[in-house]
């Protein structure tokens, strides 16, 4: 028998950082999709107790619904990656960093951004984990 070999893109294992989102928080979309502001529903691969609600930090890929934008976008349920958040997180360094918004950029399912452009800067964490996001913003901190 030979060996098993992993399928898909290669993962890259994000430190733990503060969580500073939880479900129903609502997020600026930093992109030129057409959506202004969108609440998230559910944290991917996020393993909670019972009745304990999923929370959410930079990097996190989650689960949208469009509040704010185009018609056609309103309403749609789409995948979208936190690029900012308010909450102070720590680095593994030992730098504190945070944000003046919770932010985020709307992906596909195989987490390509649908945008051509990111306004305003994203954390390193969120572009080492989705290079396609550090390619086409405009800073990365």
């Amino acid at each position: 028998m030979g060996t098993r070999r992993k399928l898909g893109r290669k993962t890259y294992t994000k430190p733990r950082t503060s969580y500073g989102l939880c479900n129903g928080s609502k997020i600026i979309i930093a992109d030129n999709s057409g959506a202004k502001i969108a609440q998230i529903i559910n944290v991917d691969g996020f393993k909670t107790r019972l009745r304990r609600l999923p929370k959410a930090s930079v990097g996190s890929v989650c689960t949208v619904t469009i509040k704010k934008g185009k018609p056609e976008l309103r309403g749609n349920i789409v995948k979208a990656v936190i690029v900012r958040q308010k909450m102070i997180y720590r680095r593994i360094d030992g730098t504190r960093l945070c944000f003046e918004d919770n932010a985020g950029v709307i992906v596909t399912k195989e987490g390509e951004p649908k945008a051509t452009e990111i306004r305003g800067p994203i954390s390193r964490e969120a572009a080492e984990m989705f290079p396609r996001l550090a390619s086409i913003s405009s800073l990365i901190i």
